[in-house]
């Protein structure tokens, strides 16, 4: 068996051919962007954070590997992307000669990584989820017409930064936004978020953290 690095996988043909065509049929439904963009500030997120955890190498290799694959599944259908993604992903990593037991993690990361149906189960899944779940910004707003954008393009356009930082030493995940209440307003950020939120406070129990998010300078949980 070979081990696999992100490298290989972010430089894969097929793996970025999925994700981007699974983009354009989200970009046509009117989703924010799902690209190789976000799979690589997802990808590097998620293995920043078990780097400064100080998890092994290996760990964070796959956290990264899982961060770029785990929105695949869109090329098929957005609804249960994120089971269709981890199939999907078996098969391309079993072929690219990935061992079985280094497979089925990243095929539980990306399976469990929707907030509808998903949980975080170990490292590697808890780390994708809290990399995913606060990627939110103004250019991931596919739809380039603002009278027409929808809940979620408001939401993402108001963001105007957001950072997610890691205090080690007092065991802390930190989530803060700046956001243009003239775009959105807080409620109707909670009204999108609530769920994805929750997810990442449980994700940062996986990892022995407290998620704790403030928005404009507000301390929020």
């Amino acid at each position: 068996m070979k081990q696999i690095k992100y490298q290989d996988v972010k430089n894969s043909e097929e793996i970025r051919t999925y994700i981007n065509r699974g983009n354009e049929s989200l970009a046509f439904l009117g989703y924010t962007d799902h690209s190789t963009a976000h799979a690589a500030i997802v990808a590097e997120q998620a293995g920043k954070i078990l780097q400064k955890l100080a998890y092994d190498k290996r760990q964070v290799e796959l956290a990264k590997i899982a961060g770029f694959m785990h929105d695949i599944g869109n090329c098929i259908n957005r609804v249960n992307h994120a089971h269709h993604g981890a199939l999907l992903a078996r098969s391309i990593l079993k072929e690219m000669g990935m061992g079985f037991d280094e497979i089925a993690i990243i095929m539980n990361a990306v399976g469990e990584h929707d907030e509808k149906t998903g949980h975080a189960m170990n490292p590697v899944s808890a780390a994708l989820i809290l990399a995913d779940k606060t990627d939110v910004r103004r250019n991931r707003v596919q739809n380039k017409i603002s009278e027409s954008f929808d809940q979620h393009d408001r939401v993402n356009y108001a963001v105007t930064n957001a950072k997610l930082n890691i205090d080690s030493k007092k065991q802390v995940i930190h989530f803060s936004i700046e956001l243009d209440e003239t775009i959105c307003s807080m409620m109707d950020y909670f009204e999108i978020f609530l769920e994805r939120m929750l997810m990442c406070k449980r994700a940062a129990e996986v990892l022995g953290l407290k998620f704790k998010m403030t928005a404009n300078g507000n301390k929020i949980c």
